[in-house]
């Protein structure tokens, strides 16, 4: 298969908009993917067609409902390598992470110890923190090297036999690297330490296996998949999940209740009480199987050639600090402007109808290991072109005019 990003750009509908008299030139995909129409008509065929709640009724469009959510449910546990009763419905990554924090926190005691690392996203670091108030449960951090790699040769030193849990971002979203998961799982396998992996970029990016990788748990959100807001993944080894007390309780969870006891529900549905978020994971269905039609390795190399272009037009320019140029990482472009504070780069930026994020990214001890308080961040997609990285780099230095 080949990869024709302008033929991709058609099923975006909201590409052809312009925003301040000029085309719109999206590079917040780290924050938030743009949708295709196959997850816009999904949705909306549902609610125009067959809508109802699942598992809970016997009539037609309860049945239509419940196969396309389960459906989704399917086209997950395929596209990870994961079995059905692995992949639990969640409504964000975030949730996904304190469902596990939560639910295994349970089992530690003072003194036990997560190891994570400088680069987490603030959802993979205060459900944690969460335990170390509650619980007296012990947090350490792997240092980030000076290019943003992880300094894996510390891990050895790290782990001990207190270490009960790593939880660590595969991709980060600031640095965009991509980190040597296998090895970490390997190393704390060892140490008899289970693994999260927060996969919410690298999962945009990359073929991902949990069975190859060995992962205990592996979360990811739906809204950065080309998929809708308010619904995320987790994938948990099925004798890690049956393993973990329910996260809430309600309906769908249980197998039974009365007046002085309750039985619960064998996983997934352990973990979806209440009414689940069923539009949304039928979207993140369509988006998968939208993802499916493409050629993924055509779709990264495309993204690391616009990787290359922009870091090229960049070079040499002195007035342009780049955080994080790790060896392989993905096509995020995190950078500091010399005299100039992100959010004012990032607005000057939009009258040329170029969106960039810009802030800390929720990563507030990344930005203190690198020195800065904040910074913008560029993060390319499937659906950009070489002429938006162009038109990027034009409308930066014009935005660097405003503080020379």
């Amino acid at each position: 298969m080949t990869f024709d990003v302008e033929q991709v750009r058609r099923e975006f509908p909201i590409l052809t908009r312009q925003v301040n008299g000029r085309p719109l030139v999206y590079l917040d995909s780290a924050a938030s993917a743009q949708k295709p129409r196959a997850v816009i008509s999904a949705m909306s065929r549902c609610m125009e067609s067959s809508y109802s709640n699942v598992h809970r009724g016997l009539h037609t469009l309860a049945n239509e409902t419940t196969d396309a959510y389960e459906a989704a449910r399917k086209s997950v546990a395929s596209f990870i390598n994961a079995e059905l009763g692995e992949v639990v419905f969640t409504k964000g990554g975030t949730e996904a992470i304190n469902l596990v924090a939560s639910s295994l926190g349970a089992t530690l005691k003072a003194g036990d110890e997560i190891l994570l690392s400088e680069m987490e996203h603030h959802a993979n670091i205060v459900p944690w923190h969460f335990l170390r108030e509650r619980q007296g449960v012990v947090l350490k951090f792997i240092p980030v090297l000076d290019d943003g790699r992880l300094d894996i040769d510390a891990l050895p030193g790290m782990l001990t036999d207190k270490t009960k849990v790593v939880a660590l971002t595969h991709m980060s979203n600031v640095l965009g690297t991509v980190n040597p998961v296998a090895e970490v799982i390997a190393q704390a396998h060892a140490a008899g330490a289970k693994v999260l992996l927060d996969g919410c970029q690298a999962i945009v990016h990359q073929a991902v296996d949990v069975k190859a990788l060995d992962v205990d748990f592996y979360v990811f959100s739906g809204h950065k998949l080309y998929g809708p807001t308010g619904i995320g993944i987790l994938y948990g080894k099925a004798a890690e999940l049956a393993a973990l007390r329910p996260y809430q309780g309600g309906g769908e969870m249980i197998a039974e209740v009365s007046l002085d006891k309750i039985t619960y529900a064998d996983p997934p549905h352990r973990f979806e009480a209440g009414t689940p978020p069923i539009l949304e994971a039928i979207g993140l269905g369509a988006a998968i199987e939208w993802l499916n039609g493409l050629d993924r390795e055509a779709v990264a190399a495309h993204e690391a050639g616009l990787y290359a272009r922009v870091r090229e037009r960049l070079n040499g320019a002195n007035w342009l600090r780049v955080i994080g140029e790790a060896p392989g990482k993905g096509a995020i472009l995190s950078f500091t402007v010399d005299g100039a504070h992100a959010h004012d780069v990032a607005q000057i930026l939009d009258r040329y109808g170029v969106a960039v994020r810009a802030g800390t990214h929720c990563a507030e001890p990344l930005m203190k290991r690198f020195g800065v308080t904040s910074s913008a961040r560029a993060s390319f997609a499937l659906y950009n072109t070489e002429g938006e990285v162009d038109a990027f780099v034009d409308a930066l230095d014009r935005t660097r005019a405003f503080f020379a």
